[in-house]
């Protein structure tokens, strides 16, 4: 039996870090339901369903619910009022490492917990994260990691050396790199006879590199290696079916990255059985390097040798990474 029925956390949560954690799990450990109240402060620029989201995956046995945000800081009996009529019921405990905390709970009848106010056991703050995310990156849980990863997006025509930069890349970095879904799809797809591209492959490909990025920068190293993106699949899109696609296009254009880096195409062509050939990889090289330009996408070309190639990607990064540093 726990010493409190219901227990209630509060805050902004911008963005969630260990020292929330840490207060949540002491709340869970103290109280048999525990609600986690995320206030909704327009001004924020992360949003309050993402934070809450967030939370509701690092604790996903806790109520996480959106509560508007009076605007009144210091004002424990509007907060206290404003608290009991959003939940319709008065806890039996608030958990906080704030100021507010005692008055807050006064008001509202119930107990204060007051979890490590001067951060001794987490040495972090929402202030400190938002300074310095990558900084910070210890004090960072998956989802928010995801959110703060540097993307680097290596992109090139066929047998360039794309998939060998993007491994060296995350190998130095000790962090993830992302595959190209549309390869798996297409080595099951030349295994049929009579093969035809259509449009709603290559939506169904851009979505699922998509959520495939978005799930491995959970697990990123403050950057995270991606071999092609939805902008690419956009384009191979106009190659095969030759008009881009709407859907596509869109999908790209709502995904940022912090680096496009274009393999040259000087190195010798390979052919594995599923590349077109090299009579068109000088085009489609071009087509590229346009396209980067006509959409404003950071990027650099890299050329030479793997190990000139990775030299020359790897400081444009750490430019990116720690820019205090250059």
């Amino acid at each position: 039996m726990k010493k409190f029925q219901i227990g209630v956390v509060c805050g902004k949560f911008y963005p969630p870090h260990r020292g929330h954690k840490y207060l949540i799990d002491t709340a869970t450990n103290q109280a048999e339901r525990v609600v986690v109240l995320v206030t909704d402060t327009p001004r924020l620029t992360i949003p309050a369903k993402t934070r809450a989201d967030w939370l509701q995956e690092i604790h996903p046995y806790v109520d996480v619910q959106i509560i508007p945000d009076i605007c009144r800081d210091n004002d424990s009996p509007a907060w206290a009022k404003h608290t009991i009529k959003f939940l319709g019921y008065k806890p039996d405990a608030v958990f906080t490492s704030e100021d507010y905390g005692e008055p807050w709970a006064k008001y509202l009848g119930c107990a204060h917990v007051c979890v490590d106010q001067v951060r001794q056991t987490w040495p972090i703050s929402g202030t400190k994260v938002r300074a310095n995310p990558l900084a910070a990156w210890e004090y960072l849980e998956p989802p928010v990691r995801a959110h703060y990863a540097k993307r680097i997006c290596v992109l090139g025509a066929e047998s360039t050396g794309t998939t060998t930069l993007a491994r060296s890349l995350a190998e130095h970095y000790n962090t993830t790199w992302v595959p190209e879904y549309g390869r798996f799809f297409s080595e099951g797809k030349y295994t049929a006879p009579g093969v035809e591209w259509h449009s709603a492959e290559f939506v169904h490909i851009a979505e699922q590199q998509a959520r495939l990025e978005d799930w491995l920068a959970r697990s990123a190293n403050r950057v995270l290696i991606c071999d092609t993106d939805p902008f690419a699949t956009s384009i191979w899109h106009e190659r095969y079916l030759s008009e881009p696609s709407p859907e596509v296009v869109a999908l790209a254009a709502a995904r940022h990255y912090d680096l496009y880096i274009l393999t040259g195409d000087e190195i010798p062509f390979v052919q594995d059985g599923l590349r077109d050939g090299e009579h068109v990889r000088h085009q489609m090289h071009c087509r590229f390097e346009r396209a980067l330009c006509e959409t404003n996408r950071p990027y650099i070309k890299v050329i030479g040798t793997r190990n000139m190639r990775l030299k020359e990607a790897i400081k444009v990064i750490d430019s990116i990474i720690w820019p205090e540093k250059n």
